[in-house]
């Protein structure tokens, strides 16, 4: 098993920006790819961002494309989002996730273990 827990969200305003981070617990965090997804009030749980297990591949859902960016520093177990130009269509819970592969997916169900989630809330 491995624990994860998100932090960095919060309120900001158009334009703005935040970092997430996700730190990791429990079994050995270099081995997995990791994802970020979201969810918006009455939404589906949707897939944001994946970074495979070294950092050298990242994939991204259309919508963040070119604003948003994952890395990892695996020294440290932690997984960020750094997520500029933020517009209020990206508010929501965000979820860190962990896959038990090396290689990025898009998938939900492709994840075997999720954070708790944190709010980022974008003010119009």
């Amino acid at each position: 098993q491995v624990q994860l827990v998100e932090s960095g969200g919060g309120l900001v305003q158009a334009g703005g920006s935040l970092r997430l981070s996700c730190a990791a617990s429990g079994r050995t965090f270099s081995s997995y790819a990791m994802g970020w997804f979201r969810q918006a009030p009455g939404k589906e749980r949707e897939f944001v961002a994946s970074i495979n297990w070294s950092g050298t591949t990242t994939f991204y859902a259309d919508s963040v494309k070119d604003r948003f960016t994952i890395s990892r520093d695996n020294a440290k177990n932690t997984v960020f989002l750094q997520m500029n130009s933020l517009q209020p269509e990206d508010t929501a819970v965000y979820y860190c996730a962990a896959r038990f592969s090396t290689v990025v997916s898009g998938m939900r169900s492709r994840y075997d273990q999720w954070g708790q989630g944190t709010q980022v809330t974008v003010s119009s």
